[in-house]
């Protein structure tokens, strides 16, 4: 199974493009919906973000407008908030490729906004990075209900630059040219990495590889 991660910063357009791999035929594993799990009422994260932050819990679920109120800039708060949220969350991830893997899936791709800033592009077989012009990332991002300038420059500063991201990626999706040059890219990508010849320049899960964590 290849696995690929998939990441780009807010407002890039990659949720619309893991639903474009997605309609290739490829598993999709979503980090962000895998934390509405672990918050949702029963799960496993419920309990101890009570007791790392006293109050968020409301009707058995994570209540997420109080948890941004006890995080509220605090750099120690975001560093408890990780070590409770990431095992979970890697164990979740785990578990469905596991199963994805048994029932024969050829491509697994891993949705992860974070995916270079928690080293989860180690574990991969290549990184697919989502994104656009600078205009064209503000453009959508201030067009959010509640978006300033000042969120979506405190949300920038907490991700790894565009730039950065693209000198890392292994292939690029560009979202700024439209639906169909993206869906385009998106059948290259899967086309290549599925050829019989394609070789991971990453350790990812080639053989001898480290295990996704």
């Amino acid at each position: 199974m290849i696995v690929l991660g998939l990441t780009g910063s807010i407002g890039m357009g990659k949720t619309t493009t893991a639903a474009m791999f997605a309609d290739e035929g490829a598993l999709v594993w979503n980090a962000d919906e895998a934390v509405h799990r672990l918050y949702a009422r029963g799960g496993a994260a419920v309990q101890p973000m009570e007791e790392a932050f006293p109050g968020v819990v409301v009707g058995g679920a994570v209540d997420r407008i109080r948890l941004a109120e006890a995080l509220a800039g605090d750099e120690a708060a975001f560093r408890r908030l990780e070590a409770i949220v990431h095992p979970l969350v890697q164990r979740d991830r785990r578990e469905d490729l596991k199963t994805a893997e048994r029932q024969g899936v050829r491509l697994a791709v891993l949705d992860i906004p974070l995916l270079f800033e928690t080293g989860g592009d180690a574990a991969v077989d290549a990184v697919v990075v989502v994104t656009a012009d600078p205009e064209v990332q503000a453009e959508r991002v201030l067009a959010r209900p509640g978006m300033t300038r000042e969120r979506f420059g405190a949300i920038l500063a907490r991700q790894t630059p565009d730039a950065e991201k693209r000198r890392r990626a292994d292939f690029l999706v560009d979202t700024g040219h439209g639906l169909e040059a993206a869906r385009t890219r998106v059948r290259e990508i899967v086309g290549t990495v599925l050829a019989p010849d394609w070789t991971s320049r990453r350790r990812g899960l080639s053989p001898g590889a480290k295990p996704i964590q």
